[in-house]
C-alpha cells in the first residue's frame, strides 16, 4: 500500500515492536484518555486504524494463540458497538484464513478474574477483551476512517491473570520486572500461574508476528479501500 499509513494501536512494547514498519504508524503505552489523544493527534494523516496485539480470552473455545478479525468492538463503558470497516474484515480473514471472526470488548480497565471473564463474556458475547480497540474505534469513528482490529489471545478464559502479572504493567507499555521481582517476594505462591502466563504470552508473540508476516506492511488493507475513504474525507 502506498500512500498514507496505517496507524496501528497497540497496548505492550513488544506488540509495538512486532506492528512497527513501513507503512505503519504506531502509537502504545498509554491508557484512556492519553491514549485517546495520542490517536487523535495523527488521525488526519492516515489511511485507517488498526488495533494490533493481546488480548485476554472470553470464549472459553480459544486457546493462547488463537487470532482473531473482529466485527466490531463493544465499548464496556457505555455498552456501545462500534462495527469494523467490512472491506477491511474480510481482507484480513482472507490473509489470515486460521482467524476466528467476532466481535471484541473494550475496557477501561483490565479484565483478569475468572468471574469477570465470565460475566463479561454472558453479558456480551465477545472472544476476547482488551485495553485499546475501543478507544481506536471510537476515534475512527470520530474521524471517517476505517478501523479494524486484529487481536490474538494471551490469557484464555479458564486461566485468570496472576496480580502481580497486572502489578507489572509498566505506564509506558514495558513490563516492570522489578516490580514483579519484589512482588514474588512477598507473595512467591503466584510464581507458578506467572509461569504459564510466560508460556501462554511465547504462544501468543508467535501468533502476532505470523500475523505480521502475513498481512505485510499494508496490514491487509488494499490500496484502493485507503484512496477511496481518503477521497471521501
Amino acid at each position: 500500500m502506498s500512500g498514507p499509513c496505517v496507524l496501528v494501536v497497540c497496548g505492550m512494547d513488544f506488540e509495538a515492536k512486532i506492528a512497527a514498519g513501513p507503512g505503519s504508524e504506531v502509537v502504545y503505552g498509554q491508557r484512556g484518555a492519553a491514549l485517546c489523544a495520542a490517536i487523535e493527534r495523527r488521525a488526519g494523516a492516515c489511511a485507517g486504524i488498526l488495533s494490533f496485539g493481546v488480548a485476554g480470552g472470553l470464549d472459553p473455545a480459544l486457546a493462547p494463540g488463537a487470532v482473531i478479525v473482529a466485527t466490531s468492538v463493544r465499548d464496556e463503558s457505555n455498552g456501545m458497538s462500534a462495527p469494523a470497516d467490512p472491506d477491511w474484515m474480510r481482507a484480513l480473514m482472507r490473509y489470515l484464513p486460521q482467524a476466528v471472526s467476532g466481535a471484541l470488548a473494550g475496557s477501561d480497565t483490565a479484565v483478569a478474574t475468572l468471574a469477570d471473564k465470565a460475566a463479561l463474556y454472558a453479558a456480551s458475547g465477545a472472544l476476547a477483551v482488551d485495553m485499546e480497540s475501543h478507544i481506536a474505534a471510537r476515534v475512527a469513528r470520530n474521524h471517517g476512517l476505517p478501523f479494524a482490529a486484529c487481536r490474538v489471545v494471551i490469557d484464555p478464559a479458564t486461566r485468570a491473570v496472576p496480580p502481580l502479572a497486572l502489578a507489572g504493567m509498566g505506564s509506558d507499555g514495558r513490563t516492570d520486572v522489578g516490580a514483579v521481582m519484589a512482588g514474588l517476594l512477598k507473595a512467591p505462591w503466584q510464581l507458578p500461574a506467572l509461569m504459564r502466563l510466560g508460556r501462554d504470552a511465547s504462544a501468543a508473540r508467535a501468533s502476532l508476528l505470523a500475523v505480521r508476516r502475513t498481512v505485510g506492511r499494508g496490514w491487509g488493507m488494499r490500496g484502493d479501500l485507503a484512496a477511496a475513504r481518503l477521497n471521501a474525507q
